[in-house]
């Protein structure tokens, strides 16, 4: 099971990279992340990073390619359908690809998990989808 969601931004992929690449600043996103609560001394781009949005979803980085300008996380405790005891083995990655035909960068989120009691996609996908809308209006 799993989500997909992508965009296309109006910005190089270092640009979009650079504005996502910290686990803890989603300031970009104020649409939709209200607040984030930074748990720990690890610093947002080093693994193990963890962080509470929006009083809700409890997140832990996994892993960082800068290279490659992707990350993952996983999602250890949320709201309903992404709970701790209604979900296992959530991991979400970002990536943001150039488009070479243009300069403008392609990013995609997609996330899976191994099992659950049903409603993940249904929470999450509306979820990315405005929050990649935020990214891409921060660039226009």
């Amino acid at each position: 099971m799993g989500c997909y969601n992508s965009t296309i931004v109006n910005a190089s992929a270092d640009k979009v990279w650079d504005t996502i690449k910290n686990f803890h600043d989603l300031s970009w996103s104020a649409n939709v992340v209200s607040k984030v609560d930074i748990i720990g001394d690890k610093k947002g781009d080093e693994l193990g990073a963890k962080r509470i949005l929006n009083d809700a979803f409890h997140e832990t980085l996994v892993s960082v390619n800068e290279d490659e300008k992707t990350f993952t996380y996983s999602i250890d405790d949320g709201p309903a359908a992404v709970a701790s005891d209604n979900v296992s083995g959530y991991v979400g990655r970002v990536q943001v690809f150039p488009n070479t035909a243009d300069g403008n960068s392609f990013v995609l989120w997609t996330s899976e998990w191994e099992s659950s009691n049903g409603g993940v996609a249904e929470l999450c996908n509306p979820i990315y989808h405005a929050i990649l809308g935020d990214l891409k209006g921060h660039f226009e």
